[in-house]
């Protein structure tokens, strides 16, 4: 297996919390699905801030190939946790 290349990410748009869950369900009960920060910073660059994955690569300093696949793993994790009642671990 090859070694990740080191990843650009912003430190000043951390995430806020560290755990996103249903509702009336302790977290000790859930199913959890942690989000890296290469894949939280790939949602913000794309999804809320608006980069295209070219320019959001760049900005990582990785190839496009690169990020759309942890794009669409973050994306991934997002989905089945609101699906499936999960919970988010950020960090």
């Amino acid at each position: 297996m090859r070694p990740k290349i080191k990843r650009h990410i912003c430190a000043n748009h951390c995430p806020k919390f560290s755990l996103f869950k249903p509702n009336g369900v302790p977290a000790s009960e859930l199913v959890k699905v942690k989000i890296e920060d290469d894949e939280f910073e790939a949602v913000r660059l794309v999804d809320i801030e608006g980069f295209s994955q070219q320019d959001a690569a760049q900005k990582m300093g990785i190839s496009r190939q690169t990020f759309a696949n942890i794009l669409k793993a973050s994306r991934k994790k997002i989905t089945s946790a609101l699906v499936n009642g999960e919970a988010l671990v950020l960090r």
